[in-house]
């Protein structure tokens, strides 16, 4: 049965008035919810519904979850029960989504559920990291550091996909800019000027002829088919992505490629440690904290490679030693794991090393955006100047015979 949202009033042992939301099965539930927090029910209500035009409840982003837990942290520091942080939480939290979701956690945690059981109900706003490590923060009683290095966690992460995405807008902007101009040229512009030359019955030179034809090309069937073709390809690898072959040999290209395939690796290098560092410094065992990073990894080969690891070590192997003959981790990284691992500061060394390749990121986005941006303006001048040199071509005869 679905939970019903009340409106409530009431007093507290001071005789001040109270009001509020609560999500509950019935009316008598939230009287009773209220009585456990001392406070007298004056009138309670069901809460009517909202007539709104909606497409759509809103996504949860990486942000709102990384407002609540850093509020959350704060909140529980200070020394508020966990029932009272979530309905302040859920009352006040812009995303809809969100709160939604908050108010059944605490639902189910005023049930008798753990924080961490309440949360693992909602795989879309809580993944298996943040549901290990607050289960780990509940049975070490420090659920509010816990809070505070997951915030950090993906504050860290938050950031780097920010960069990426930034990065990728300019050559995004640039390369539709090309398509288009290109597009309005051989679909407009060319056949105008072809159907000018065919009434001269002048020969025309290779260059325009080469343009006209792939104007025509493109003007007819032709471009419908290859826009075809472009959106059946874009489909059916996604599709093919779906399969366990093919989700492994595209994460395998993508790992090889020149410059991108540098980036994901360096990417993949610091999340592996990151969370795994993060992880183990909360008091979650390295095999369980090793499944954790092989789900949250984004790569299925680098997936495949933790696993690899995680049995060797399960085996009595060092951590090391099975993540070097992976071929996936740079020796550097492999190293400082071993050192780690011989002097027991594993946790440091893995927070370090994610350190260390945080700025790494910093350093390959900046390459890749500055060797992107001077190679699509040279591929737009290149192929706008081709066109309109390869039209005027006949122009510039005409007037040599002309002259002549």
């Amino acid at each position: 049965m679905a939970a019903t949202m009340f409106l409530w009033e009431g007093k507290n042992r001071q005789g001040v008035v109270q009001k509020g939301e609560i999500a509950a099965n019935s009316k008598d539930e939230v009287m009773a919810l209220l009585r456990k927090q001392n406070i007298t029910p004056v009138n309670v209500s069901a809460k009517p519904k909202e007539i709104k035009l909606s497409f759509g409840a809103p996504k949860i982003e990486d942000k709102d979850i990384v407002i609540f837990t850093r509020q959350l942290a704060t909140m529980i520091d200070a020394g508020l029960p966990l029932v009272q942080c979530l309905e302040i939480l859920g009352a006040q939290t812009d995303n809809k989504t969100l709160a939604k979701t908050i108010v059944q956690v605490r639902s189910d945690v005023e049930g008798g559920a753990t924080f961490a059981e309440a949360l693992k109900k909602h795989p879309k706003a809580f993944d298996n990291l943040y549901v290990n490590m607050v289960a780990a923060g509940e049975a070490g009683g420090i659920l509010d550091t816990i809070l505070g290095r997951l915030a950090s966690y993906m504050e860290k992460f938050a950031k780097i996909k920010k960069q990426i995405k930034s990065a990728m807008i300019y050559p995004s902007v640039i390369l539709f800019v090309a398509v288009t101009v290109v597009a309005l040229l051989m679909v407009v512009v060319v056949p105008m000027l072809a159907g000018m030359f065919s009434e001269m019955g002048q020969a025309l030179p290779l260059p325009t002829r080469i343009v006209i034809f792939i104007s025509k090309f493109l003007s007819g069937w032709g471009g419908i088919v290859l826009a075809g073709a472009i959106v059946g390809s874009i489909v059916g690898l996604k599709q093919w992505r779906h399969t366990e072959n093919g989700l492994r040999t595209t994460d395998r290209i993508a790992l090889k490629l020149p410059v991108a395939g540098m980036l994901i690796k360096k990417v993949a290098v610091a999340k592996f440690t990151r969370t795994l560092g993060t992880l183990m410094t909360s008091g979650v065992p390295i095999l369980e904290g090793l499944i954790i990073v092989a789900r949250t990894a984004g790569n299925k080969v680098i997936e495949e490679a933790v696993m690899t690891t995680r049995q060797s070590v399960s085996e009595g192997k060092t951590l090391a030693e099975p993540l070097q003959k992976s071929g996936v981790f740079p020796a550097m990284v492999t190293q400082m794991i071993a050192v780690g691992e011989a002097t027991g500061a594993l946790d440091n060394m893995l927070n370090k090393i994610a350190d260390f390749y945080d700025e790494e990121v910093d350093s390959a986005v900046s390459a890749m955006t500055s060797m992107l941006e001077p190679m699509l303006m040279i591929f737009l001048g290149t192929t706008v100047g081709f066109v309109i040199v390869a039209m005027y071509m006949p122009i510039f005869q005409m007037g040599s015979v002309v002259g002549k």
